[in-house]
């Protein structure tokens, strides 16, 4: 049975990372093609700009929590044999949360204007505020979509369906580039916003109610709020709804800070964030949105010393993000040079963006943990410990915030960011240990204290092997960007193993390939 179990998570979680990674790579090529349509200037902090209403409307109506709040209860029904009840429960939750969503989705509409005033003060060019507007009004019907595709894409986890899932993400950022490549030479950087509309639309509505129906989705237009386990699902999401969490006081920090500083930084930011993403979406997005539905079910099952094991080996195993995170830093260059310097991204862009990421890759590691530690607690069912405790790192952050904007500008934003999600994961993993007796939990911070040494090693060979190519090599060119990131790619893989087994790392090593393996033996 435990075997089984972590065959199953393997396996879900190498589709999720398969899609993540795709996506990741679409993603890419998507804030390529924006790059060069836009470069960092004025426009594509527009862009970024009008995402900041949006993002919290999808924080009010808890779009990104849906799997979180509804596999437990939605599960429960499964496991007692009780599906009709399951489905009943589905269609009133759909049904009222989805009507109150579109009603503040018309209401955002109507006051775009002094709501952008609101959330992002510090734009002074009319110019940059008028265009902010208009896609602000493109981009809120899209979190219609994403809700619907939220609920479907959680009934489908229940039921561990995980493609379609994870095509979703795909099809979205496929539909951002079609926008921006069908619509853009016609109406510049607002082609785009199309494309977010109608990639939320194919990817996140359409193709999850597809999946959802085929499973068996049974929908019916109800309001029955008295439903206990609606009540339920409200009292379990209202914390969440009132927190700060970790990627949404990213997501609109970064925007409201920046937006007080000179053209470009908000999107420079971006930028590296979205570099950082890359990280973050492979090793942890993918592993803990594939382990979430075992470990709600190892705690339904009272299993709660299986569930910490899973949540420690799975930690452990993510710290392999932080030499990576070193390997990006130390090519900061050369990476945002061939990922985005092209068209109207020169290079004062590029030398803006990689000036800012290292601060930004800091916070690599804390990201992708904060997307286990916090699924711990949601597993079981307690939602308003972490918002609380999200909520108080958030404020106590502020202040660092606002003394780096001051200070630092544009560095002091990005270090907010990652110090932000530090104190986050800190104070939520300490307080998890000692309220679950996680008596393991040294040999996780054993792991990430050896995985720092190590990458404190390889950062300074790699710096000095980046140092060598470049004085044979132009680096300021395509080619030599790339030959660089090769050779010290190459240094950096045929260390990292070796070095991990003298620091005896072979269980974190294990926890990688060994998902591989079991997939390979499942298909041969």
């Amino acid at each position: 049975m435990k075997g089984s179990l972590y065959r199953k998570v393997g396996i879900a979680s190498f589709i999720m990372m398969s899609s993540v990674f795709l996506s990741r790579i679409i993603g890419l090529f998507r804030e390529s093609v924006i790059a060069y349509s836009g470069g960092a200037g004025g426009q594509v902090d527009a862009y970024q700009l009008a995402f900041l209403l949006p993002e919290i409307l999808n924080h009010v109506a808890a779009t990104g929590f849906l799997s979180i709040t509804f596999i437990p209860i939605f599960s429960g029904y499964l496991a007692r044999n009780m599906e009709e009840e399951g489905w009943r429960v589905f269609s009133i939750i759909f049904t009222v949360f989805g009507l109150f969503l579109l009603l503040l989705v018309l209401a955002g509409c109507f006051w775009t204007d002094a709501l952008v005033d609101f959330v992002a003060p510090g734009i002074k060019d009319p110019a940059v505020r008028a265009l902010t507007v208009r896609m602000t009004r493109i981009v809120l019907p899209a979190q219609f979509f994403f809700f619907s595709g939220g609920l479907f894409m959680a009934v489908q986890f229940s039921r561990e369906r995980f493609f379609l899932p994870a095509m979703a993400p795909l099809l979205y950022n496929l539909g951002i580039i079609m926008g921006g490549l069908v619509l853009g030479p016609r109406i510049g950087i607002e082609g785009f916003a199309w494309g977010v509309l109608g990639g939320a639309f194919a990817g996140n509505f359409l193709l999850q109610w597809i999946g959802a129906g085929r499973i068996g989705m049974k929908f019916r237009l109800s309001v029955n709020v008295r439903h206990p386990d609606v009540r339920r699902y409200f009292f379990l999401t209202l914390p969440l709804i009132l927190g700060l969490t970790m990627i949404f006081s990213t997501e609109v920090f970064f925007r409201f800070f920046g937006s007080y500083l000179p053209k470009g930084t908000v999107a420079a930011l971006n930028y590296g964030l979205r570099i950082v993403f890359i990280l973050v979406g492979l090793f942890g997005q993918a592993v803990g949105t594939a382990s979430y539905p075992f470990m709600s079910r190892l705690v339904a099952q009272g299993k709660m010393d299986e569930m910490k094991r899973l949540m420690n080996r799975t930690l452990s195993a993510m710290s392999l993000v932080i030499p990576f995170s070193v390997l990006f830093i130390v090519l900061r260059h050369e990476v945002v040079f061939l990922l985005f310097q092209r068209g109207r991204f020169d290079a004062a862009a590029t030398a803006l963006t990689s000036h800012l990421l290292p601060y930004l890759l800091l916070g690599a590691f804390v990201f992708s943990a904060q997307t286990i530690v916090v699924r711990g607690y949601y597993a079981m069912q307690n939602t308003l410990f972490p918002a609380l405790l999200g909520t108080a790192a958030v404020i106590l952050s502020i202040p660092i915030y606002l003394v780096g904007v001051n200070r630092f500008g544009a560095v002091g934003v990005a270090f907010g960011v990652s110090f932000s999600a530090f104190l986050q994961v800190l104070l939520l993993y300490a307080i998890w240990n000692r309220r679950t007796k996680n008596r393991e939990s040294g040999a996780v911070y054993t792991c990430v204290g050896k995985m720092i040494l190590l990458s404190i090693f390889l950062g300074v060979v790699l710096e000095g092997v980046r140092r060598l190519v470049s004085s044979w090599i132009d680096t300021q060119t395509f080619s030599g960007a790339l030959i660089s990131c090769l050779v010290a790619g190459l240094v950096f893989l045929s260390l990292l193993y070796p070095l991990g087994k003298a620091l005896k790392l072979d269980d974190l090593f294990d926890v990688v390939i060994g998902p591989l393996k079991k997939i390979k033996d499942s298909f041969f």
